[in-house]
């Protein structure tokens, strides 16, 4: 499949994501069984993230610096975003289906994630941190903005401890697909809500572990 704002967002409606080979930056489509999700509902906050929430030592934005937190992902030792995968998810911000969420603090951007938008599903890109627990604030308060806006499915793709931590479970092919399907035939705006504050994501519907 050639590499195309327009096909990546069909590969996507079909369960298929991209990742490049480091070495190579050959693309490569992925559709893995099982496949990992976190669930809306479902997000595992910590005594300790919570506590850490609760400081508001930091700033929440959305899509505020899209190519920070592009870069951000991408700048590691190995990483699978190629400089041809950053152009293509740039187009798709522009064009208002990918997006980003920003964690500030000492007014530098210290984590973030981005993803993509189809319907009511999104599909979590990549994440990172600079500083402690800026990932963790950032998946929170994404969890909490989709629950809000109405999405329904989160597509995280591969299950790692992180995830599974914070509520991340697989499901198989055919489950998840049908969830797609379900999902990309609803209507879910990501930037219509106010940015949640501190003390309502730590009282919407989390679990303790």
């Amino acid at each position: 499949m050639t590499l195309s704002p327009e096909n990546l967002l069909l590969a996507y409606s079909i369960g298929l994501f991209p990742m490049a080979d480091d070495k190579n930056q050959r693309i490569r489509w992925y559709n893995p069984d099982p496949r990992a999700i976190l669930p809306i509902g479902g997000f595992r906050m910590s005594r300790s993230l919570r506590r850490t929430i609760k400081k508001a030592d930091f700033g929440v934005t959305v899509n505020a610096d899209f190519p920070a937190i592009l870069a951000g992902c991408a700048d590691r030792e190995t990483t699978w975003i190629s400089a041809e995968l950053k152009q293509i998810y740039q187009e798709l911000h522009t064009t208002g289906y990918a997006h980003s969420l920003e964690v500030w603090q000492d007014g530098q951007v210290s984590g973030g994630v981005y993803g993509v938008a189809l319907g009511a599903a999104f599909f979590a890109e990549s994440m990172f941190s600079k500083r402690r627990d800026a990932s963790k604030i950032a998946l929170a308060y994404l969890v909490d903005r989709l629950e809000d806006c109405g999405f329904v499915l989160l597509d995280t793709q591969f299950l790692t401890p992180h995830l599974a931590s914070l509520g991340g479970i697989e499901i198989s092919r055919e489950q998840y697909l049908i969830s797609l399907v379900s999902a990309i035939r609803r209507s879910a705006d990501f930037i219509t809500s106010p940015v949640a504050a501190p003390h309502e994501v730590v009282q919407r519907k989390t679990q303790m572990s």
